[in-house]
């Protein structure tokens, strides 16, 4: 699951300098609370378009990809296609992959990543075509080999059946090492501007209780290709340091966080300690020092707290305890959803 999840948010080193055109597909079975198919087309870890079973066609999310679409129209044409091509393609797979490994569970969910990356520097692509079942690595095309590989030893059928199929292999290598890296190139040539953009974030350091690692958190960053750590008098450490993911935000940026545990330091070393963060092709860092004055916390001291009444007590205890079971109705909602696709 974890290997798996980690190619699906590849993040890259802030000297890198490649460009990618990643499709994410997820296809389900025996729910009703999720659309049978969705895929995800996204170009540097933005969402440009996606279309599911419901939406069967594949929509521009911005204005420059519709100038992109009106010069080229067999770019949103090849979208949707493979849209609603892959939507048989994946009902099919997951009824066949039942089957074929003596599976009697109607819930499951397969996933694939493919698309390319692009050197812009070097001019080196990478494609790949990658695919995951019920949340575990489950098959990948070699595309030098021009063969399939998978971990399970009892897919090993499959991937010989897989491999029986010489143009659907020839296809998916010309897809993704040549007319992929097309689409990438047009789609950065088109969107320069947007693409091409740095945004700098706004870092703020938050803590839940005074006890309570602080996180330093980066958001509304552009491009991803960032780095956030924390220093000690001017050296990085990572000892009591958990780094998060970089996420993508609704507005196209992205955000991070860091958190450093600060449960062991004195409040007079405190401002030994700074969070920085570096964004690619910018040079200025942002600093921000370690200081009690600078966190945001919602955290109120107990002491604070007004004395209720006895009767108010009793009205609040029946608040909770009525609020605690809207909260365990909607966990126990939220689980048996999961349990559905939160093997992916």
């Amino acid at each position: 699951m974890k290997k798996f999840l980690a190619l699906l948010f590849l993040c890259y080193a802030v000297s890198a300098v490649k460009h990618s055109l990643k499709f994410f597909l997820t296809g389900t079975s025996g729910t009703t609370n999720f659309p049978e198919f969705a895929g995800v087309a996204t170009v540097d870890g933005i969402e440009i378009g996606y279309c599911n079973s419901i939406k069967r066609k594949a929509e521009p999310k911005y204005d420059w990809m519709n100038q992109l679409f009106e010069k080229k129209p067999q770019y949103l044409q090849l979208f949707s296609q493979k849209c609603q091509i892959n939507q048989h393609f994946f009902k099919f797979s997951i009824g066949d992959f039942k089957k074929r490994l003596n599976q009697s569970e109607e819930y499951h969910v397969l996933q694939s990543l493919t698309g390319c990356e692009w050197d812009d520097k070097s001019g080196e692509i990478k494609g790949f075509n990658q695919y995951g079942y019920d949340g575990e690595d489950f098959m990948a095309l070699d595309l030098q080999a021009e063969t399939w590989i998978t971990p399970k030893p009892q897919a090993f059928v499959i991937k010989h059946l897989w491999n029986d199929d010489k143009g659907r292999i020839q296809g998916n290598k010309h897809l993704y090492m040549s007319t992929c890296p097309e689409l990438l190139q047009d789609h950065i040539n088109y969107g320069r501007t947007f693409l091409l953009r740095t945004e700098r974030p706004s870092v703020s350091l938050l803590q839940k209780t005074p006890s309570s690692p602080v996180s330093c958190h980066a958001t509304g960053f552009y491009p991803h290709r960032a780095k956030l750590f924390w220093r000690k008098d001017g050296e990085e450490i990572h000892e009591d340091v958990k780094r998060g993911e970089i996420l993508p935000n609704n507005d196209g940026t992205f955000q991070m966080s860091s958190e450093l545990s600060v449960s062991l330091v004195k409040h007079e070393n405190w401002r030994k300690y700074d969070c920085v963060f570096q964004l690619s092709g910018v040079k200025e860092e942002i600093i921000t020092t370690l200081d009690k004055a600078k966190i945001q916390t919602n955290w109120v001291s107990p002491s604070e707290f007004p004395v209720p009444s006895a009767v108010g007590g009793a009205a609040g205890m029946v608040l909770l305890l009525v609020f605690s079971g809207v909260l365990y109705y909607c966990w126990r909602k939220r689980n048996d959803f999961q349990s559905v696709h939160g093997k992916c």
